[in-house]
């Protein structure tokens, strides 16, 4: 895996099984996003007292902070079993009501990426999660028959990374929503020695700080890079991740203090040595780095706007006087960011919005 995959936040289908490994059973196992924790704890709870079906839930918040985990601690906490799609993966509404005619009473239904779901699926959807029940279309034309067919009571957990993009229909019928925040390093940390527990790597506290300070405030990165730095320590060094052996490791991974990789320094060192900081057009600046446009602004873009490296503006993308900084140059007058305040510490801890 090249560096580029190694801090992605998205998943990688052949990491699944490691990835499953590592991942909290129940939710007191669950680390940080403490807020909505303790919301999803009495919701479950009560329901269960009350021996019915939760409402049904929405997670929002970027990839690889744990929405998949949440949807499997809900069905493993209500003791049902769980079916899980995605939204792209149904095309029709006959698709959607095979799954749903199927669950069985109490399950639970994970639809990932949800706002992706076709139309004539979601308007589906509604039905079945208001009256647990579906109308399927048999024939077209003036022959069309309605056939209703009831659903045995279910909770849906949809997730999303875009809930903007959700319809306002879709959204109002969800009774509990959460968006997910960005982990902080202390949140990381932690997490970072349970992993280790369960895969028997033997870990040291400074270790476990350099490798949270390098994962983007997002644990599906941290246990990525912690594999790797297992595997460094265990041919290169003596088996052991310390502060040393990471700092080694990642910089074979090029990854740098900071979590950036290589495309992410190739778009700030474009903007800096060929624009002179910019502002430069999105569809420019990906040819100067050899990439497609959707690439630099979807996967390199959001991190670097959030560790305030480049700034978005009307006139185009702009580096910022840290971006200078971070790659060793000294910033001209009038850097976009001189004259502002230090930007805040956007991985520490922070309450959970419901």
């Amino acid at each position: 895996m090249t560096g580029d995959g190694l801090i992605s936040a998205y998943v990688n289908e052949a990491e699944l099984d490691a990835e499953a490994s590592v991942r909290p059973k129940r939710l007191a196992e669950f680390i940080a996003q403490h807020r909505v924790r303790d919301q999803l704890d009495l919701l479950l709870k009560g329901a269960m007292r009350r021996g019915s079906p939760p409402d049904h839930i929405l997670l929002s918040g970027p990839p690889g902070l744990g929405k998949t985990t949440l949807a499997n601690i809900v069905a493993a906490e209500l003791g049902s079993g769980i079916r899980v799609t995605s939204g792209p993966a149904i095309e029709r509404s006959g698709d959607l009501a095979a799954i749903l005619t199927s669950l069985a009473e109490g399950d639970v239904l994970f639809i990932d990426e949800i706002h992706r779901i076709a139309k004539p699926a979601e308007e589906l959807l509604y039905s079945a999660m208001e009256d647990f029940r579906v109308d399927v279309v048999v024939g077209k034309g003036p022959g069309a028959t309605a056939i209703p067919l009831d659903v045995e009571p279910f909770t849906l957990v949809g997730a999303t990374t875009r809930s903007g993009l959700l319809t306002g229909p879709m959204r109002d019928r969800f009774g509990f929503v959460a968006h997910l925040d960005f982990y902080s390093p202390e949140d990381l940390e932690a997490l970072l020695h349970r992993s280790a527990r369960i895969l028997g790597v033997p870990i040291t506290d400074d270790g476990a700080v350099e490798i949270a300070g390098r994962s983007r405030g997002t644990p599906r990165i941290a246990n990525r890079l912690l594999r790797r730095v297992r595997d460094f320590a265990e041919v290169r060094a003596e088996g052991v991740v310390n502060r040393e052996t990471a700092q080694a490791a990642l910089t074979v991974y090029d990854v740098d203090a900071l979590g950036l990789d290589r495309l992410d320094r190739a778009v700030l060192g474009a903007l800096v040595d060929s624009f002179r900081g910019g502002p430069v057009g999105l569809s420019t600046l990906a040819v100067a780095v050899g990439e497609q446009p959707d690439t630099v602004e979807e996967v390199c873009e959001p991190f670097l706007v959030r560790a305030g490296l480049l700034a978005r503006t009307p006139r185009g993308r702009v580096a910022t006087e840290a971006a200078w900084r971070h790659l060793g140059r000294t910033p001209p007058n009038g850097t976009f960011g001189t004259d502002a305040p230090p930007a805040p510490d956007l991985f520490s801890a922070s309450p959970d919005q419901p």
